[in-house]
């Protein structure tokens, strides 16, 4: 199947005895991939702020202490730091540690041990240490968390050489990138929209497989105008491409989902071909990664554009309280910047 082609989904999480697919949302992807992987890699360890008995703030990692015991799996003292501090020399050790940052916004106690030790462990032993080890955490908006819980910090860490960074949007793309992660050799920034935790429903095949890094999806094929984004804004471009469907404009809807590395070939196609592109994501506007997309588009497929690259981002504010659906990229301006292209 794919990624334009749509199906009519298999209800109740049961597997589909044609397609052996069956309907999750995205926590279960995260919850179901890190138990298989510790039942395939008993190198696999899951620890964090509350993950163990409790389950963790969002409920992702429910019932796993009780399935691979303590040692496992178990709850941390809340310092970022330490959490970050032990992974890194777990996996330089030989684990292959995931590590739980209860919010995004919280991992700035942790961020001398991400960027000073796990991103640079590779090359400055000269490739005889290697870091494997994934950092989940719930990021963005669309919950009412203000601005300790809402915030999209991957900017901090795409500019990190020596990190991966990826936001999944769909259960299919969880599950995939995530067995990935936990067996790639690299440091792993694993954000989870958490406002697409329960919302974002899919499905994904029975049998083992994988999303490689720097893949983007074509969620829709398009000739007018290349729409792109990640994570949490992905089903606002998917109501933007509809509205304008109506309208007679044919939308191309990319997702990214993996930030670093980033699918350069596809995006520039898609706008070689559409001419137009308008780039989406959460975070606030300066130096948001997307302004790394719009220069490359610049800078490779120039005398293909009929119109400026556009951007809708966050504003350049913290995090509001109580203006959550205002800061956040939602249909309407998404689709007021892609009527600006259009119209150029």
């Amino acid at each position: 199947m794919t990624a334009t082609q749509e199906r009519t989904p298999t209800q109740g999480g049961a597997p589909d005895a044609e397609t052996g697919t069956r309907t999750i949302n995205l926590i279960q992807a995260v919850t179901e991939t890190i138990a298989e992987e510790m039942e395939r890699d008993s190198r696999v360890v899951l620890f964090g702020e509350d993950v163990g008995a409790r389950g963790g703030v969002f409920m992702a990692t429910a019932g796993l202490q009780e399935r691979f015991g303590p040692r496992r799996v178990f709850d941390t003292p809340l310092s970022e730091a330490s959490i970050v501090g032990a992974a890194v020399g777990m996996a330089v050790r030989g684990l292959r540690p995931i590590a739980e940052i209860q919010f995004a916004d919280y991992m700035g106690p942790g961020f001398d041990q991400i960027i000073s030790q796990a991103a640079k462990i590779r090359y400055r032993s000269g490739g005889q240490f290697t870091a494997p080890m994934v950092i989940r955490t719930p990021s963005g908006g669309g919950v009412k968390g203000g601005h300790h819980h809402s915030q999209s910090p991957e900017s901090y860490y795409t500019h990190t050489p020596g990190l991966k960074v990826v936001m999944p949007s769909t259960p299919y793309d969880a599950k995939g990138l995530l067995r990935s992660a936990v067996r790639g050799e690299d440091p792993v920034i694993f954000f989870e929209p958490k406002r697409l935790y329960r919302a974002a429903k899919g499905e994904v095949p029975a049998h083992d497989y994988v999303v490689r890094f720097g893949e983007a999806a074509v969620r829709r094929e398009g000739t007018d105008l290349s729409l792109i984004g990640y994570g949490g804004v992905m089903p606002d471009l998917e109501k933007a491409a509809d509205a304008l469907a109506a309208e007679g404009v044919s939308v191309e809807v990319i997702d990214l989902r993996s930030l670093v590395p980033w699918d350069k070939d596809r995006v520039l196609s898609s706008v070689e071909k559409t001419g137009r592109a308008v780039l989406v994501s959460e975070a606030p506007r300066i130096s948001n990664f997307m302004g790394e997309v719009a220069y490359v588009i610049q800078e490779q497929v120039f005398d293909s554009l009929t119109a400026p690259v556009g951007q809708v981002a966050g504003f350049d504010t913290p995090y509001p309280y109580v203006q959550d659906k205002v800061y956040l990229p939602g249909p309407n301006r998404i689709v007021a910047a892609c009527v600006r292209a259009l119209n150029y």
